[in-house]
């Protein structure tokens, strides 16, 4: 991963942009890492790996039944309720 001070980031913003199109970008403040910086398109792909994984626990929510408002109510009450 390429990395960038945050000056450097603030001073050559357009070759940030540039560079983050061939892969992530890794900013540092005083040598620390802060932040990491990627292209339109990586951040897509997240999004869909995102509602993909969202997606799939819906459906094995769904597969493996939920619990009724009464249910998770009594369920909690016993939780915060049970003595150590």
């Amino acid at each position: 991963m390429k990395v960038f001070s945050a000056t450097e980031a603030k001073d050559e913003f357009g070759r940030l942009i540039d560079t983050v199109q061939s892969g992530p970008v890794q900013i540092e403040k005083k040598g620390r890492a802060v932040a990491v910086v990627i292209s339109i398109e990586e951040y897509a792909r997240f999004q869909e790996l995102e509602n993909s994984w969202w997606a799939d626990q819906a459906k094995q929510a769904s597969t493996e039944g939920y619990l009724s408002s009464t249910e998770s109510e009594d369920l909690l009450n016993g939780l915060l309720n049970a003595k150590d």
